[in-house]
């Protein structure tokens, strides 16, 4: 019997580079968990492939060692782009219907969707995702689905999400000098929103806050459309840098003391806690002085999320509320923080649904990316229709063209 395809998710993240190996059980739909590897990304900054050397060298190793484990050759991923290069913008096209029936084709909502897409963007970006949000038959709008619909014209309304192509080039050639093919290119906060989200939060209204160690995702869903997006250029490492100021410690010794007595909010009285340092001294630290410091540091990413909020959703009307991800949500408390400065609604949303796999919120995007892979069908069309504009994408993708 012939072996099940393996998908594969590579996500490359300021802090490290987590792979994830599935396999789709014969005969359904479900995945079966193969393996996961997660080693320290080198070459990262802010969600940025800035060295593409150093990064190829880490995707070779964390690669190498999932083939390893899981006894199998590995050929393609789907990756994921970072970064708060990345941000959405939306946008209206118009076309007239082109049969004489007046009868809405599939080519027709393409065309109009295309149309949509000519907008002006700041130089070197480009869409890297598409979303129709509504569509308008001869001024009737709030509509899902214009197929085989009778009118004149037909006008969609567009969320598209954008980035900077250069970065994409670099996270594209780091992949491609470890020897492996990029089957699509996923910005994170959508692999995220895959892995946490469920379609009923979508529909009542949520926001999604993707805490990485760079940068904070920041998604908005409503109606069950994405309806915005932005990255913070915050995240988990600037508290430990923050620690390693605050208390005049090295940052490895300043992350330690974060995983070990960190916390959002203090209780009452002002102890006192010690660690042992490499070099065999007792180091003493005030623990108010400890949450303190990253109370204020995950404050100011909820206060820029509140900001984004205010604007998108003005009477806060989000009933599926807030849902925390990636490996900053971790932190003890945050929820409880999350519910007093965000007044919301929160919980951590974990990736859930695939035995074997961590209920890790720091893998969230690796799974949301075998995730996509699996309900790909024909996805390589599409990925070359999508990305065939790009000479390096045409590279990534000779593969698949003929």
């Amino acid at each position: 019997m012939a072996k099940s395809k393996i998908i594969t998710g590579l996500d490359i993240g300021s802090h490290s580079i987590k792979t994830l190996a599935v396999a789709r059980k014969n005969g359904s739909q479900d995945l079966e968990f193969l393996g996961a590897v997660e080693i320290p990304s080198l070459g990262i900054r802010k969600g940025v492939v800035f060295d593409v050397e150093k990064v190829s060298n880490s995707v070779t190793e964390a690669l190498g060692r999932l083939q390893q484990d899981i006894g199998r050759k590995i050929e393609d991923v789907y990756v994921n782009i970072g970064g708060s290069h990345i941000f959405s913008a939306p946008s209206r096209g118009t076309v007239i219907v082109s049969r004489a029936d007046r009868r809405i084709s599939e080519e027709d909502v393409n065309r109009v969707v295309q149309a949509a897409q000519a907008f002006p963007m700041p130089l070197n970006n480009e869409i890297l995702e598409v979303f129709p949000k509504e569509f308008i038959v001869d001024g009737q709008g709030q509509i899902k689905e214009p197929r085989d619909m009778q009118g004149l014209k037909l006008e969609a309304e567009v969320l598209a999400l954008c980035g900077f192509l250069p970065y994409k080039k670099n996270l594209a050639a780091a992949v491609l000098n470890a020897n492996f093919q990029v089957l699509d290119v996923i910005p994170s906060c959508l692999a995220s929103s895959r892995a946490v989200l469920t379609s009923q939060q979508k529909e009542l209204g949520v926001c999604l806050l993707d805490i990485g160690a760079g940068t904070t995702d920041f998604m908005i869903y409503q109606e069950g459309d994405l309806s915005y997006a932005a990255v913070f250029p915050v995240g988990s490492s600037h508290i430990t840098n923050d620690l390693a100021v605050g208390f005049k410690i090295d940052v490895e010794l300043a992350e330690q003391i974060k995983k070990q007595f960190g916390t959002c909010l203090a209780k009452s009285g002002n102890k006192k806690e010690k660690v042992e340092t490499e070099n065999n001294e007792t180091l003493i630290f005030s623990h108010k002085m400890l949450v303190n410091i990253i109370n204020a540091r995950v404050c100011e990413i909820f206060d820029l999320a509140q900001k984004e909020l205010k604007k998108i959703c003005p009477q806060g009307m989000l009933p599926g509320g807030v849902v925390l991800t990636g490996g900053g949500a971790k932190l003890p408390r945050i929820v409880e923080l999350a519910k007093k400065e965000l007044k919301l609604p929160a919980r951590i949303g974990l990736p859930q649904g695939l035995e074997g796999l961590e209920k890790d919120p720091a893998l969230s995007t690796v799974y949301g990316l075998v995730l996509s892979g699996g309900e790909d069908s024909g996805g390589e069309q599409r990925v070359i229709q999508r990305l065939s504009k790009g000479g390096i994408f045409k590279k990534i993708f000779k593969v698949f063209i003929p």
